[in-house]
């Protein structure tokens, strides 16, 4: 038998390690993960952007009406809002009441009363206007939407189009410019700048001259040149892609500078040395050595990049040289709230630049709370 004391003095294995312990042996994406949690605000943020990206995902899905239908009896109709109570008393189904519209033959412009004799209930999964998901499967179920009536949450435009449904609809190219940019970006900034500051010498001299070139040029003035130059024959998805390519031109620039610096201070390092005298070649230290050891900083870096890209294609669209009509986008959107008379009547149209601040906010909010958990000297 053995005895109890020899037992009671070995330690207990199923015993939960001490948080210091966990701290020692974590990894470092665990102790970023670690810090990047105990961020608040960041951490609130990077769900906000989780929605919106699941929201244009399956937009046709949840927008409740086709984003290019417009109907010419409701131009610039007023958002109409959700009530729960109904004469005082509480309904369990939200609903909106009817519009009922006016037109001035003096001042030629339609006034809307609310008329609270419709009431349009709103159902979940109704069905609607057909679509194809992601072009690809025929639906016309929606997550929400009126039986009869009307249902404009965020008002129309002067053509009577939808502006809830555009919104939704615009997002996914605003939203998808960033990260294709950046993606595009940070392949370039990371090869050159990796090659700069490993090689050094000539060949950093020449890179950095070029660097201090294109960051010289103003950028708005530049964007604007090359989306000029846009062939005006290209269909829709290829002036989508010019313009990423001219917003992915000079984006690349601030990373490269960061890899170089990065490099420079890596390439001098024992184990670089060590992969040097074990035979390894340049390629294989830079990708699989070297830029691994700063990944954090990276994702950082372009994470607070993201917010230049977006606002570059709106800023582009906004002034018509960037995407065109029939394509959607909340610059695209921003266009209608460009003239002061029809902003006055119809504030609403500034919608799509809220979700533009809202967007640009959180991006910057995960970015730095990033870049403080990438950080090796903030403690957990």
């Amino acid at each position: 038998m053995i005895d109890s004391e020899v037992l009671a003095r070995q330690p207990d294995q199923s015993a939960k390690p001490s948080p210091a312990k966990e701290i020692e042996v974590a990894s470092q994406w665990q102790l970023i993960r670690w810090k990047f949690m105990r961020h608040q605000v960041a951490v609130v943020a990077l769900f906000i952007l989780a929605f919106l990206y699941l929201t244009v995902i399956f937009a046709e899905f949840i927008a409740p009406y086709n984003p290019t239908a417009y109907d010419a009896n409701y131009t610039l109709a007023p958002p109409q809002r959700i009530h729960f109570f109904d004469d005082g008393q509480f309904q369990l189904r939200p609903f909106v009441y009817g519009l009922t519209s006016e037109f001035n033959t003096t001042t030629y412009a339609t006034t809307y009363t609310v008329d609270e004799t419709q009431k349009h209930p709103i159902y979940f999964f109704v069905q609607g206007a057909p679509y194809k998901m992601w072009g690809l499967f025929e639906n016309d179920l929606h997550l929400f939407g009126v039986q009869e009536g009307t249902m404009f949450l965020f008002g129309t435009n002067e053509k009577g189009h939808d502006m809830l449904s555009r919104v939704i609809h615009g997002g996914r190219i605003s939203l998808s410019v960033g990260l294709v940019g950046i993606l595009i970006s940070s392949i370039i900034g990371i090869f050159v700048g990796g090659i700069s500051g490993y090689f050094g010498g000539t060949v950093d001299l020449i890179i950095q001259r070029v660097i201090e070139f294109l960051r010289s040029i103003p950028t708005l003035p530049l964007w604007m040149a090359l989306s000029v130059a846009l062939p005006p024959s290209w269909t829709m998805v290829e002036r989508y892609m010019g313009i990423i390519a001219i917003l992915s031109l000079v984006g690349w620039t601030g990373l490269a500078r960061v890899v170089r610096s990065k490099f420079m201070s890596l390439r001098e390092e024992e184990y670089v040395m060590a992969g040097k005298i074990n035979g390894s070649n340049e390629m294989r230290l830079i990708f699989k050595h070297m830029l691994p050891s700063f990944y954090s900083h990276i994702i950082a870096s372009l994470t607070l990049s993201v917010p230049d890209m977006i606002l570059g294609e709106t800023a582009l669209s906004f002034i018509g040289l960037g995407l065109q009509e029939p394509a959607i986008s909340w610059g695209v959107l921003l266009k209608d709230a460009q003239h002061i008379r029809v902003l006055a009547n119809a504030p609403w149209l500034l919608i799509p630049g809220l979700f533009i601040a809202v967007t640009i906010l959180c991006f910057n909010f995960v970015g730095d709370g990033l870049r403080d958990a990438a950080d090796p000297y903030v403690n957990i």
